[in-house]
């Protein structure tokens, strides 16, 4: 076992699956590339890449053909679905906040083209590991993970093992500051789970993660974290009480972030919940500044 651990006086705040996003609209489904800001392919000139697919966009006729069947399918399912229904079935869908949607935030780069780096000469996001590239990388044997600290953000790899997905033998990849991160954009066309990361240098890349809260909860907002000695009595009490009944083996140090006007995120890492398909484990709750844990129909967004 090798883990990836923070630096001494670094604080880890999340960890989860993540990789290069791929096309979910009919013309680039399945595809993803690698451009230039003139929007060249510029797969071949990144340094120590192996030689991976080459996609070409479908045509209109093409995407209009596969969208008819895949039309015809989804009235069928919702057909059964029905039926399903009317006889008592529990069919109800999901309606969490990565559950996408259908209209594309960005056509131009969702629809007619999928770049997953768009990155000039020279920039960070040409640095990112091929590693990422479901392409050149079989997510079958190797996972990639994004680690967020409070100071960096790394991405680390290693064997997959489906048999014992406990088993993690961490290399680090790559990593950066949080400083070289201008910022993180939740991308929800279709599945919800994409997300944009703009460097500093302009350069961005789109990836995608099965736990993307889990990957942008601190890295959307400005991190704001109070240390546990600047809570009052009766919020440290409250934390204390939500330890003591978070019904988990083990429980790491709590981590305290100030969330929208009032209210305070507290997540207690579970060290032995880590997975290589997950990432890392936590039990956690919001709180208000008295340390009343705030009932779920009055969280916003902003505090998940």
């Amino acid at each position: 076992m090798n883990i990836w651990q923070p630096e001494p006086g670094e604080t880890l705040l999340g960890r989860a699956p993540i990789a290069f996003a791929t096309g979910a609209a009919m013309r680039v489904k399945g595809m993803r590339w690698f451009r230039d800001t003139e929007r060249n392919d510029i797969q071949g000139e990144l340094p120590g890449w192996p030689e991976g697919p080459v996609y070409t966009t479908r045509s209109t006729g093409n995407a209009v053909a596969r969208n008819t069947v895949k039309g015809a399918a989804m009235a069928l399912g919702v057909a059964v679905l029905a039926a399903l229904s009317s006889a008592g079935g529990n069919v109800s869908g999901s309606s969490g906040p990565d559950s996408g949607k259908d209209t594309p935030d960005d056509r131009e780069n969702e629809v007619e083209d999928f770049p997953v780096m768009w990155a000039a000469p020279g920039t960070l996001a040409r640095t990112l590991p091929w590693q990422l590239d479901p392409g050149r990388s079989d997510e079958k044997h190797y996972r990639t993970h994004a680690i967020i600290t409070d100071r960096r953000l790394v991405i680390v790899g290693g064997p997959y093992h489906k048999k014992d997905d406990k088993l993690i033998e961490d290399e680090v990849l790559w990593e950066t500051p949080r400083s070289s991160i201008s910022r993180f954009e939740h991308r929800d066309y279709k599945d919800g789970n994409d997300v944009r990361i703009v460097f500093s240098d302009a350069s961005w890349c789109r990836l995608s993660s099965i736990r993307r809260q889990r990957v942008t909860r601190y890295l959307v907002h400005p991190l704001d974290l109070i240390p546990l000695d600047d809570l009052t009595p009766a919020q440290r009490g409250a934390i204390d009480n939500f330890v003591a009944t978070a019904h988990a083996p083990d429980l790491g140090t709590p981590v305290v972030t100030r969330r929208s006007p009032g209210y305070f995120r507290v997540e207690v890492p579970v060290p032995s919940e880590l997975s290589s398909f997950f990432g890392s484990g936590s039990r956690s709750l919001v709180m208000d500044t008295d340390g009343v844990e705030v009932p779920h129909k009055d969280i916003r967004p902003e505090d998940l």
